[in-house]
């Protein structure tokens, strides 16, 4: 989708460093942390929200990932979350997955 921010992020368009990436998703540290850590897992896929995902498996790719960037960055507690829609704090539609550690700042 041209007009959304994390497919330009993911693109190359901002310059963005990824904390890590794989075929499925990139990850990178959220510009408005909400705690020590807060990085934001986005799959590679546009899909606006998690009420648009059509394939599950892709669910179980994001999931890996958070486990694996949480073990690179050797992060053994943290919180996800997942806003769906407008009402609930999804403010970029785009799936995406907020991993957050340390003092969460809410």
């Amino acid at each position: 989708m041209s007009d959304c921010i994390f497919c330009k992020i993911i693109n190359g368009d901002f310059g963005t460093d990824f904390v890590y990436e794989n075929e499925f998703a990139v990850v990178f540290k959220d510009i408005n942390p909400k705690a020590d850590t807060h990085l934001l897992v986005v799959p590679k896929k546009h899909i606006e929200s998690l009420n648009e995902v059509q394939d599950k498996s892709l669910l179980g790719e994001l999931m890996v990932t958070v486990k694996a960037v949480t073990e690179k960055l050797n992060i053994k507690s943290y919180r996800t979350v997942i806003n769906t829609g407008k009402d609930a704090g999804q403010e970029v539609f785009h799936l995406h997955i907020h991993i957050l550690a340390g003092e969460i700042k809410l």
